[in-house]
């Protein structure tokens, strides 16, 4: 007994150095191999999309599956601690409802003249735009690559490039999209270029993230004069983003840096909408003429 002791106690101990003697060479193997995808990403950027969209694809549904109980919990500590803070709500939305009724009226006044102006001027309506609601299930979570996964793909109707809304605003855009789930890049992405405009000045800009919580105007003329609080919206040019999406509003404005306050963030966000492209007028012409009746459908009467 005291020899079968003995002779595992020496096994466990020829493990681990076998183990630590290894272990000080996984940090060169890492680094290693972070080297060869790097190099091979510089001449090739897109040799691992594939394999990385295929991985997002597979993972999906594990990922959904293990934030199930983490919801949970999540849902049931926030309904706890919001029964306290429903009065002082309650009261709130009550003054603003009174704010929101004279609002209303002054709102309905300018959408009667506007549509008089249209028609006035043969302004051509635009499309009605459609979204796609999805569930947000993974989050990059890294100071230098802002991303988010969201459960939907191209299975759903999603494609490269549609912008995603948050509850207020854009958060950012469709970067790769595989057949259940797709990658989105946020507007603090240093990577983010978004056409834009200024409300009130009609000036358009590019709003380019930082990696920060404001991302910053660009390409604006030196002499322009950016006010605290304007509104920023999508200004629709390239045809890649419907105009007038709300993005932000000025935050500061200094040395002649101009940072954006986004209306929407992904904290604490579970849903999120996609932005269905809208038909170009002329397909969407031609698909009403092709669905026209033809003369051989149509009921005829004979006389006899």
């Amino acid at each position: 007994m005291v020899a079968y002791s003995r002779r595992n106690r020496r096994r466990v101990i020829r493990a681990a150095s076998i183990a630590a003697r290894y272990s000080r060479y996984s940090p060169m193997a890492l680094t290693g191999l972070a080297a060869v995808l790097l190099v091979t990403s510089m001449f090739n950027p897109d040799m691992w999309k594939d394999p990385r969209t295929n991985t997002t694809d597979a993972a999906a549904p594990i990922i959904s599956a293990i934030g199930v109980p983490f919801r949970f919990v999540g849902d049931a500590f926030g309904t706890v601690t919001g029964l306290t803070q429903i009065r002082a709500e309650n009261a709130r939305l009550h003054s603003e409802n009174d704010q929101l009724k004279e609002w209303y009226q002054t709102a309905m006044l300018l959408r009667a003249e506007n549509q008089s102006l249209k028609d006035l001027l043969n302004v051509l309506p635009e499309p009605d735009q459609s979204y796609i609601t999805t569930r947000v299930i993974g989050d990059s979570g890294s100071s230098f690559v802002k991303t988010i996964l969201i459960e939907a793909g191209t299975l759903d109707g999603v494609q490269e490039g549609q912008a995603v809304m948050g509850g207020q605003g854009m958060i950012g855009r469709v970067i790769e999209a595989g057949a259940k789930a797709s990658r989105v890049l946020l507007l603090s992405d240093i990577n983010s270029h978004i056409p834009v405009v200024i409300e009130g000045i009609n000036q358009r800009a590019i709003l380019v993230g930082n990696n920060e919580t404001f991302p910053e105007l660009t390409h604006l003329p030196p002499d322009i004069l950016v006010t605290k609080g304007a509104r920023i919206v999508t200004s629709g040019t390239g045809g890649q983003f419907p105009a007038g999406l709300p993005i932000g509003e000025v935050n500061s404005v200094v040395s002649g840096r101009v940072d954006v306050r986004l209306f929407s963030g992904t904290e604490g966000s579970d849903y999120v909408q996609v932005v269905e492209k809208p038909m170009n007028p002329s397909v969407r012409k031609s698909l009403d003429i092709l669905m026209m009746p033809t003369p051989s459908s149509s009921k005829t009467t004979l006389h006899r």
